[in-house]
């Protein structure tokens, strides 16, 4: 599991699937059946990890962190896709996708 405290959480839109960011830098993808890691650990981010959302299809995750940086990954690949959304002026506290995922 993660390294320090969890702050942020979110279930995939079937509810198979449990992102969690971290103190630790990182984000996981758990199984909710199982309580069992769902690939490895989504590296990327350089300060804690505060929000998690998916999008409304469950293939893509936005993280947004302390460093000041927004993350996509894909879900079922296990890496980042794109390169961050970077230059906010503070951390970033909330990330949400509309409901046609865009």
């Amino acid at each position: 599991g993660h390294k320090a405290m969890v702050r942020s959480l979110a279930f995939s839109p079937d509810g198979k699937t449990l992102a969690t960011g971290s103190k630790d830098t990182t984000v996981r993808l758990w199984s909710v059946d199982s309580g069992r890691p769902r690939g490895g650990v989504l590296e990327g981010h350089a300060a804690t990890v505060i929000t998690v959302a998916f999008a409304p299809d469950g293939k893509l995750l936005a993280s947004g962190s302390e460093d000041r940086t927004v993350r996509f990954w894909d879900v079922g690949a296990g890496w980042q896709r794109g390169a961050p959304l970077e230059r906010h002026i503070d951390a970033v506290f909330a990330v949400t996708f509309s409901g046609d995922g865009k």
